[in-house]
């Protein structure tokens, strides 16, 4: 059951003796939808400093978080996501400081910038925030400035929404990163929120 506003979330157990501990995001995700349901946590990425970045050194107990998966649909083939799905310009295109820039997150960072600060990664939504193609590169590098304390919202050429679902078409040769893993340029994406779908150890 997803959480709801003001509940705590999780439980504190004793560390599972089968633990297994990813080495980034790209890692758990895979762990998390192999089938096996063994006990994972993950060491860095930001999945883990959204989970609050503690060490998993020598602790006894743990805290046991459901979260939500990210089901990523790129041209047909279907990978899936705990952190975030960005999409902007290869760079020798521009990069993020030209066109659209778009990004549906389940975690609160991209990295050193915090991107969706209201988001939870077990309220079973995702977080979208889209860059308007227009945007001047001063504006972008302003709201790069920004980020890192979150204080990029609200822009006027910055659109948020909570989604379950969302979909984009006609991407005009976006390059979109899965979890900080290029997945090369596609012309359709597709995010579907999964609920509940996994258990993190952190």
């Amino acid at each position: 059951m997803t959480i709801s506003k003001g509940a705590s979330w999780g439980r504190s157990v004793p560390r599972p003796p089968e633990l297994r501990i990813a080495a980034d995001d790209v890692q758990l995700a895979q762990w998390l939808t192999d089938g096996t349901e063994l006990p994972t946590a993950v060491a860095a990425g930001d999945m883990w400093r959204t989970v609050g970045g503690a060490s998993l050194v020598d602790r006894e107990n743990l805290n046991e978080l459901p979260i939500d998966l990210l089901e990523v649909h790129l041209d047909g083939t279907v990978v899936h996501a705990v952190a975030h799905v960005v999409a902007h310009l290869p760079w020798w295109r521009g990069g993020w400081f030209r066109g659209p820039v778009i990004a549906v997150m389940n975690a609160e960072f991209v990295g050193a910038h915090d991107v969706a600060p209201r988001g939870h990664p077990n309220d079973g939504r995702a977080e979208v925030l889209e860059i308007d193609g227009s945007m001047s590169a001063r504006q972008r590098l302003a709201v790069r400035r920004r980020l890192r304390n979150a204080s990029h919202l609200p822009h006027p050429q910055i659109d948020t929404r909570s989604i379950r679902h969302v979909e984009f078409t006609a991407l005009s040769g976006l390059r979109v990163v899965v979890d900080g893993h290029q997945h090369g340029t596609v012309t359709g994406l597709a995010v579907h929120v999964r609920p509940d779908a996994a258990v993190l150890y952190a």
